[in-house]
């Protein structure tokens, strides 16, 4: 039965009119109409109110499909959350058992139920987990079973954090094989177990990837924001943006080429010579600083040895380099600045 006939029933038993039944709960007639037409729905808040009007209970409203809503779920939970403030956790944990056998498919309850009391036990007095800990894992695992690959996700990585609570890191392992391979969650959790294992060169190794994966991704994405307001002429953003490029290169010690280049796009659009001269002569004169992040001590247990820049691809490096500052579609305006004159008349001379 559709909620909207559940309440037609039960308030035709109790003789309300439409009317009456909407000035009780502070609504309009016309809204009751479209609950009892299953046009729309109650706004989850007027739920508990249109329960107890009605002379029954929540669960009775709801009944009326097998799956649970994102707002009955968030009903359940929030029932769930004042039981255990203000009642004994083995009365709460009795009302969600009573609720999961209700509605045993809904993988998305069980797991916000297990999530809630999962972490309400280390604030309780409780003299024996076991029985609980053994039905949180249930839960957790029925949700794993989930097509929906978001609550899947989730539901592994609460099992992780729940076998890492409990020191079992072996068990906890297990579960990072529900994450994609290059999941930055994946490798955080990878890097957390091994240090819990006494693999601490794995763990640095672990946490330092991932420092330069995330941090390459960041770039990228200050890099097309400031693509998209440059775009949009905000050249205020624009600007903000490449100071933020440029102290993140700084503050992670990616060497003077990274610092410098963020720069350039922006001055080649504003056809500011003197800012384009400075940031040329940064890069001709660092661009075998590239590599200088491998003598950072952020990285140290990724590169012992510092890397260096093959000469023969610097030299040639250097030279793309150089033809591409002098390309006049991209930077004519740069005609008459003595140094990038001077970069044409070596070239030049090579030639």
């Amino acid at each position: 039965m559709e909620i909207g006939n559940v309440i037609r029933t039960y308030r035709k038993e109790l003789g309300l009119t439409q009317a009456e039944m909407a000035q009780r709960l502070g609504v309009t007639t016309p809204a009751v109409n479209k609950w009892e037409n299953n046009n729309t729905q109650p706004d989850i808040s007027l739920l508990a109110p249109i329960a107890r009007l009605l002379h029954i209970t929540t669960d009775t409203l709801l009944s009326f499909r097998e799956e649970l809503t994102e707002e009955e779920i968030t009903l359940f939970t929030q029932e769930l959350n004042q039981k255990l403030e203000n009642e004994p956790y083995a009365e709460a944990f009795a009302y969600a058992r009573e609720k999961a056998q209700q509605y045993p498919d809904s993988e998305m309850l069980l797991w916000t139920f297990a999530v809630l009391l999962h972490a309400k036990i280390p604030g309780r007095d409780i003299s024996d987990v076991t029985d609980y800990d053994d039905q949180i894992s249930r839960w957790y695992l029925k949700a794993l079973e989930s097509g929906d690959y978001s609550l899947k996700k989730a539901a592994a990585n609460s099992l992780c954090s729940f076998y890492i609570q409990k020191k079992q890191y072996e068990k906890a392992e297990e579960y990072l094989n529900f994450f994609p391979e290059d999941d930055p969650e994946r490798k955080r959790r990878q890097a957390f177990l091994y240090s819990q294992t006494g693999k601490k060169e794995e763990a640095f190794k672990t946490y330092e990837r991932l420092l330069l994966t995330e941090l390459s991704s960041l770039k990228m994405v200050i890099t097309e924001l400031r693509i998209l307001y440059m775009k949009d002429n905000d050249l205020s953003m624009a600007h903000k943006l490449v100071d933020l490029e440029s102290g993140i290169a700084a503050l992670f010690e990616m060497g003077a080429y990274q610092k410098a280049c963020a720069g350039l796009d922006l001055a080649t659009a504003e056809k500011d010579a003197e800012k384009t001269e400075q940031i040329m002569r940064t890069l001709l004169d660092h661009f075998d600083t590239l590599m200088d992040f491998t003598r950072s001590d952020l990285y140290r247990h990724l590169y012992s040895t510092p890397q260096e820049t093959a000469p023969e691809f610097a030299g040639h490096f250097q030279k793309e380099l150089t033809e591409g500052f002098l390309d006049e579609d991209a930077y004519g305006y740069m005609c008459g600045n003595a140094y990038w004159e001077s970069l044409k008349e070596k070239k030049h001379n090579r030639n």
